[in-house]
């Protein structure tokens, strides 16, 4: 823009990102959820509940389902639907690896993040999933779905979810063997991993919508990335 620095033009629609999710939350009458006894983490790690790997819901009804759904009745979540959402999303499924979604070269370049709202038993703040031990390592204190809302250009189904699932790149891990193609190959994997999600959470009865639309860097700044790490898909999830 002609007479306006970048950085001021991110203040003005960040300003009008909060503007907008004040005016959204205030005409859909936000009901908070309820206070719940939270659990502190021992030495900052949560043993996930085991998943599930059946249930009376079919793979075709969910598909016939889904939806990007952007209404959520702000109750919490439990732990368990947590554990639910991140096994489907990258969870361990062969002895040497293999994850429930398919990559590249099996170079597994994401990582998944958890920005936790409203969930039974466990204290506000940002987790990463150790996918390994299936298990959640706090990174960061508070919530964080307001400053995400805000750097989502103000969309207020980030703020309302009881969760945001964050889902981030090492790209380095998938062009190292595949060159600039590589690019082409992860972003094919987080959508994968995006419609798992979805699947997942209709068969839960939760919605759940991606969102594309955030500043890069103020998600990165607010998550604490590091610097080879790149957010590729923010994920609200909430009961409908």
């Amino acid at each position: 823009m002609r007479g306006i620095s970048r950085r001021d033009f991110i203040k003005m629609i960040s300003g009008l990102g909060l503007w907008v999710l004040g005016v959204s939350c205030a005409r859909r009458k936000i009901t908070p959820a309820p206070v719940l006894k939270e659990a502190v983490p021992e030495k900052g790690r949560i043993k996930l509940p085991e998943p599930r790997y059946s249930s009376d819901v079919s793979v075709e009804e969910t598909m016939l389902k889904r939806r990007s759904r952007r209404d959520y009745t702000g109750e919490p979540l439990t732990l368990w639907e947590v554990s639910q959402l991140l096994w489907a999303a990258q969870g361990i499924t062969a002895n040497w690896g293999g994850r429930t979604a398919p990559s590249a070269g099996a170079t597994y370049p994401l990582e998944t993040y958890v920005a936790v709202g409203d969930v039974k038993g466990l204290e506000k703040g940002v987790y990463k999933y150790k996918l390994r031990e299936h298990e959640l390592e706090k990174v960061l204190d508070g919530d964080k779905r307001m400053e995400l809302a805000i750097a989502s250009l103000g969309q207020p189904w980030v703020k309302e979810g009881a969760i945001d699932l964050v889902f981030t790149a090492i790209y380095e891990r998938t062009t190292g063997r595949y060159g600039k193609r590589g690019i082409r190959y992860v972003h094919m994997e987080v959508g994968h991993v995006g419609q798992n999600v979805y699947l997942q959470a209709e068969a839960l009865n939760l919605a759940t919508v991606v969102i594309g639309a955030f500043f890069d860097g103020q998600v990165k700044s607010i998550l604490n990335l590091p610097e080879n790490e790149h957010p590729l898909y923010i994920m609200p999830v909430g009961r409908r």
